[in-house]
C-alpha cells in the first residue's frame, strides 16, 4: 500500500486530496491544526490517520517525525498555506503579516520536507509535491498582492533547490499550480472545481519522471515559466 502525507488536510485542496487518495486505497496521513473541529476530514472513508500539526511549529514537526520514523512516505504533499494582506500596495504592507506569510508558505513546507526526507527517500515513489501558485511566476507577474506572490516565488526557488540537492538520491519534486480553485481561499466564483484540480495534480504525480524535477506545472500539466 502506498502512503501520502498531506498538510492542511481539513479543507479545500488538502481535504480533496485525502478523499481521492483514500478512495484509491492509499494510506493517508492527514494533518491539520485542529483535528477536533475537522469534521469533514474525519468523515473521509478509507485508511486515513489524522494528526494534529501546525506546520509553523518546529517542535510539533519533530514530534511527528519521531512518531512516523519507520513509515515510508511515497508522496509528501505540502499543501498548507495562507493568503493575507491581499490587494495592498507595497507602501501599505503589514510587515508582520508578510513575515507570517513567509513562515507559513515558505519556511514551514521546506523545513517539513527536509525533516521527512528520510521517510520519502525510503519509499518506492520518492515524491515531494508543493502547492504553489501562478502568482509566484516572475515572468508572468502582473503586479499586486506582493505578500502572497513573493511567498510563492520564494517557495518555488527553495523547492527547486531542494530537488537539485536530493535528486541524486532519487527524489522527484513537483511544484504545482492547482489553478484558480473554488475553495475558501480561491472564492466561490473561481473557475476550477477542487475535484478537477486535485484529479489533475494526482495525474501529474502518478506520471512524474526525473525529467519533471525542475518544472513548474499547472494542474493540467501545462508548464509555466519561473
Amino acid at each position: 500500500m502506498q502512503t501520502i502525507f498531506i498538510t492542511g488536510a481539513n479543507r479545500g485542496i488538502g481535504l480533496e486530496l485525502a478523499k481521492q487518495y483514500a478512495s484509491d486505497h492509499w494510506h493517508v496521513i492527514a494533518t491539520c491544526r485542529n483535528p477536533l473541529t475537522a469534521d469533514r476530514l474525519k468523515a473521509v472513508k478509507g485508511d486515513v490517520v489524522i494528526y494534529q500539526l501546525d506546520v509553523s511549529d518546529i517542535n510539533a514537526i519533530d514530534l511527528l517525525v519521531d512518531k512516523l520514523k519507520s513509515q515510508p512516505i511515497d508522496v509528501l504533499f505540502n499543501n498548507a498555506g495562507i493568503n493575507i494582506n491581499k490587494g495592498i500596495s507595497i507602501g501599505d504592507i503589514d510587515y508582520d503579516a508578510w513575515a507570517r506569510t513567509m513562515e507559513t508558505n515558505v519556511f514551514a513546507p521546506i523545513r517539513l520536507a527536509w525533516k521527512f526526507k528520510k521517510n520519502v527517500l525510503s519509499s518506492a515513489r520518492k515524491v515531494m509535491a508543493f502547492t504553489s501558485s501562478l502568482m509566484g511566476s516572475i515572468q508572468l507577474n502582473r503586479g499586486g498582492n506582493v505578500v502572497y506572490r513573493s511567498s510563492k516565488t520564494a517557495l518555488n526557488m527553495a523547492a527547486n533547490c531542494l530537488a537539485r540537492e536530493l535528486t541524486c538520491q532519487g527524489l522527484i519534486v513537483a511544484i504545482l499550480h492547482p489553478g484558480h480553485v473554488k475553495t475558501d481561499m480561491g472564492g466561490k466564483d473561481a473557475p476550477v472545481t477542487v475535484i478537477d484540480s486535485v484529479r489533475g495534480m494526482r495525474n501529474i504525480i502518478a506520471n512524474l519522471t526525473p525529467e519533471d524535477n525542475f518544472c513548474f506545472m499547472n494542474y493540467d500539466a501545462k508548464r509555466y515559466p519561473w
